[in-house]
Formats: C-alpha cells, structure tokens, sequence
C-alpha cells in the first residue's frame, strides 16, 4: 500500500517519497504571549497522529516545532505588563508545554527559538540581499516580492491580485505595498539585536526559513501549519527560502489543518468564545479531546462542542470496553494448539480490518475512516467473545496487540499523566470522609474497594442520588466504575 498526502502546493494528492531518512517535518508553533487554546491543540494533535503513522509505515521522523518568542504581539503585551519581553515569553512558554504535556501530546524532537537562532536570521537575511531579492530601507531590510517570479504559487494568488489588496502607508519605506519585512528596525523602548543594518529584530516569516534550514537542511519533506499561515506566512517562506538558496522545492509537501469553530462561530476574542487548554482539560480527559480531533479529517473544518465532546467520550468507552474483555479473557484463555473454525475467522476480520485501517491512514493521513475501520474491530471482537466463551490466548493476544497498535497511531492508549498514585489515595481518604468512614489503607486497590463497598451500601438501600455522585465523584479523580454481573469494576482512565 502506497501513502498518498494532500500537497497545498500542488492540490492534488501525491504519493509520499521523503527526499532521505529520517523524513523531515516542520509544524509551525505557537507565538508564545497568551495560554495555548483548543486552534493550537488541533495543530499539536493532528501532525503527532501524522508522525506516529510514518513511524508506523517505516519511516524515522525528525520532527521540529518552532517557538516564536518575539514579535509584536509578544512586546505589545509585556509591555502592558511591565515586564521584558524575553522573560515574559519564556513564562509563557513554560506555561505552554506544561497544558500540552497534560493534554498528552508528544514532544517534537527539537523546539527552536527565535531568540535563539539570531545569527542564522541575520546571514540568512545577507544572503537573500546578495542574491538581489532583498533591499535595504534606513533600519530596515524588505523582500522584494516582484523579483520573486513564482510568489503566490502555494496561495493560488496573482502577483497582481496581491498587489490590489495590499495598502502602504505614507511612513513606510518599502518600495512597493505587497513586500514584506525580513529585518525590522527597533523602536524605542523594544527589544533589539545588533546587527549590519543597526539595531532591530527579525520579522515574523523570515524566523521560520532560518530555524527550519538550520535543522532540516535547504530541503526537506513536510511543512505544516494551519490554514491560516497558508498566505502569507508560508507563501513568503517559500519566496525568502528559495531566493535565498537557489533550490525549488524548499519543501516537497506542504500540509494545512482546516479552520476551527466554536459553536459554528469563529473563534475570537471579541466574541469571548476562545477556550484554553487548561479549561477543557478541566472538563474532559486528555485521551478524549485527543479523540475528538482524531473523529475529524486534519484537513476538514472541525466544529467545537460541549455535546462533540460528550459523543466522543461515549465512543471512546466502546473501544476501552473491548480492549479491558481481551484483556481479562487472556486470563482464562484455552492453551490448545489448534484453533476453532470461528477462531481462524475472526483472525481473518482482525487482519481484514487492519488493513483498512492502514488504507485509510494511506489515503492523506485519514483519521476518519481509520476510526470506523477501528469501531468494526471493536464489534468483530465482541460478537466473537460472546460466541466463544474460552478463546485460544494465542488469537486473543493476536487481536489485543492489533487493537493496541492501531489505536496508538491516533492516540489513544498512551500512559496517564494525572495525580501519582500517592496523591491519588489521598484524594479518596477525603472522598471517603464525606461518608463517616476513615481509612489507614494506602493501597490503591484497597482504598477503592472500600468507596465501592459504600456505593454498594447505598445502592441496596436505595439512594441513588448517592450512588451517582459517588460514581462522579470517582469519575473526576480518573477512575471509571462498572457494574457488571460479577460486581464493579474499576480502571483508571
């Protein structure tokens, strides 16, 4: 089977042929002055369900965020603040890896900073000067985009139809409306950098060439970023990289993840709907708005909900559900050496499934189908463990380690990071106090059995609003209870 991507330069979908191993990506980060919000969770989540089936096709990944900790935005509000900018993005960005290492995204393998990389900036900015694409203007350096012949080729957009839409102001010194700064001269009171042309600070696009050459090399396989960045942030990535070097292309596939409403509204801050990450995860776990992404196609509008959320959530218990009945029919499995005609059956719609799982992850990367393609696993395997009561371990095992494997690729079954056991336990011994009861226990195990066992009491006399508080009570701590015949069970979730 043959990995095909959707390429924004090119609008077609293209048989994925990385230049050399390890394949290169670059996501573009966060511009780090706010908390990161449910736009920037989208980001993180798809290209790390991107990166984990190229790792599950074969391939080695060199994957590279960068982190944009300066710009107008970032010393706009430091200075609301009183604070210097530089310390004022470092908190910021503390702040950001510790919401999306709660949200359980993986970390890329290099987080380079403009701050940082300066100098690269600098001798990439002389470079696109001496090649005669850029220019200088008192303090500021400018690219010149009419010398660009191929500008607008990754937006769709006319030289011409750029240059209507463009304004220019009287003080500005660039020659023409539609160039962009590549050098910026300091202001009063701003953060600045030394250089050839005086003090200043790079401009916005010019950070990313930089960062990217400088871990990636002047080519390499996958650029990605919303589909806001689409012009003219990477359409001017393209320009100053390729001016710069002289090599077409800068990047073999450029892939965007679509926009993202909040109750079919835009999300701004003038209508006050922009969610933290921080918030939502106070509200749901992490595998479930992991989740929630995954149910959508990274390239297709994605609407935000409470009631999205909740449907996620229930879905997700489907698939933990067939897992935890694998899980304990290894317990009882039949050692024999020869399996039963239903057994080498459902072997067959455990590949079979497989395989279409792996079809539509080849087909653009595409979550979607690959969850359906997942559910009808779930239901092979519970009609097949209602049918065969003590099932060979070895098909069992088969199907279990399918189930894990592919619900890694889009995120699921990944290692809790919620309270430690310790702090765990002490939760449930206040838990516990709420019902007159004490305990001396710090076993995990046992601490619950003794909340169950008060659940259980107040289910026999009938007092079910205790009984679902208990039961919610737990749910917020990360335990999830299950009645079943043979009593309640519990797992952390």
């Amino acid at each position: 089977m043959t990995l095909k991507v959707y390429n924004t330069l090119t609008r077609i979908k293209e048989e994925f042929k990385p230049i050399a191993e390890p394949v290169g990506m670059y996501v573009c980060g966060m511009t780090v002055y706010a908390e990161p919000h449910i736009g920037h969770a989208r980001t993180g989540i798809a290209f790390e369900i991107i990166k984990r089936y190229l790792e599950y096709k074969g391939h080695e990944v060199r994957y590279v965020q960068n982190i944009t900790d300066v710009d107008d935005k970032i010393i706009n509000r430091a200075n609301e603040l009183g604070v210097a900018p530089i310390e004022f993005s470092k908190k910021c960005t503390r702040e950001c890896f510790r919401d999306f290492d709660q949200l359980g995204i993986d970390l890329a393998d290099f987080y380079p900073k403009a701050t940082d990389h300066i100098q690269d900036i600098i001798k990439l900015v002389e470079r696109i000067i001496e090649r005669g694409y850029g220019y200088v203007a008192g303090g500021d350096v400018y690219f010149s985009v009419n010398k660009f012949k191929d500008y607008g080729k990754l937006s769709g957009q006319k030289l011409n139809q750029i240059k209507r839409g463009a304004r220019i102001l009287p003080t500005e010194r660039k020659k023409e409306a539609e160039d962009f700064a590549l050098w910026k001269e300091a202001k009063p009171r701003e953060i600045f950098w030394e250089s050839v042309w005086g003090k200043g600070r790079p401009g916005w696009h010019i950070e990313c060439s930089a960062m990217s050459m400088k871990y990636l090399g002047e080519q390499f396989d996958i650029h990605g970023g919303g589909q806001d960045l689409v012009f003219p942030h990477h359409e001017n990535e393209i320009a100053q990289s390729e001016s710069a070097t002289g090599k077409k292309p800068f990047v073999r596939y450029w892939l965007h993840t679509g926009f993202l409403t909040v109750d079919r509204e835009k999300m701004s801050k003038s209508l006050g709907n922009i969610i933290s990450v921080r918030d939502l995860l106070k509200r749901f776990g992490s595998e479930v708005i992991r989740f929630f992404y995954a149910q959508t196609h990274y390239r297709s509008p994605i609407d935000f909900s409470n009631e999205a959320l909740e449907r996620s959530k229930k879905s997700l218990e489907r698939i933990h559900t067939a897992k935890e009945k694998l899980e304990r029919s290894l317990e009882k499995a039949s050692k024999s050496e020869e399996l039963l005609p239903q057994e080498e059956k459902f072997l067959k719609s455990v590949e079979s499934e497989k395989i279409d799982f792996e079809e539509a992850m080849d087909d653009d990367f595409n979550t979607c189908k690959a969850i359906a393609c997942l559910f009808s696993l779930v239901g092979a395997i519970n009609r097949f463990l209602d049918e065969v009561k003590q099932p060979n371990e070895k098909v069992v095992r088969e199907a279990l380690n399918v189930l894990i494997k592919l619900g890694k690729v889009i995120t699921l079954f990944k290692e809790k990071k919620g309270a430690s056991e310790k702090e765990l336990v002490q939760s449930l011994a206040k838990l516990l106090t709420r019902y007159n009861k004490t305990t001396k226990s710090e076993s995990l195990e046992e601490i619950v059995n003794e909340i169950i066992s008060v659940r259980q009491t107040a289910r026999e006399q009938k007092k079910w609003e205790e009984t679902d508080k208990i039961r919610e009570s737990l749910l917020q701590l990360g335990i999830k209870l299950e009645d079943t015949k043979e009593g309640t069970r519990w797992r952390r979730i």
